[in-house]
């Protein structure tokens, strides 16, 4: 069974019953997750995938199929903190808050990260 996010956070299975239908009825009707949501597990995929240490959701943008969030998270720690080598990653995410996909977008240091 696949576990889908439900709109209050919680999580559901296909095939369980959802009110007075099943959850894989051909019209199967979803609510699809909130932002918050969406920022949570795109961080959360991103450090399940890739063990790195997250430093946060950096951006979020809603696509025609989902979301899409921005993570940066720590690639590489150095001594002292400040010139740490960050990676910002985009994931995907569909409307149900599966993942579609990842990239890393940037490396850098950080405290080098934006410029202007």
């Amino acid at each position: 069974m696949v576990d889908l996010i439900r709109g209050d956070g919680g999580r559901a299975r296909r095939g369980e019953p959802v009110g007075d239908r099943y959850d894989d009825e051909e019209e199967e009707y979803f609510e699809p997750i909130s932002a918050a949501e969406a920022a949570r597990e795109g961080m959360r995929q991103i450090v399940e995938l890739t063990g790195r240490d997250p430093m946060g959701t950096t951006s979020l943008k809603s696509s025609r199929d989902g979301w899409i969030v921005g993570v940066e998270v720590v690639e590489d720690r150095r001594i002292p903190s400040s010139i740490d080598l960050l990676g910002l990653y985009e994931v995907e995410l569909d409307l149900e808050g599966a993942l579609l996909g990842y990239r890393r977008v940037r490396r850098y240091q950080r405290g080098k990260g934006e410029v202007g």
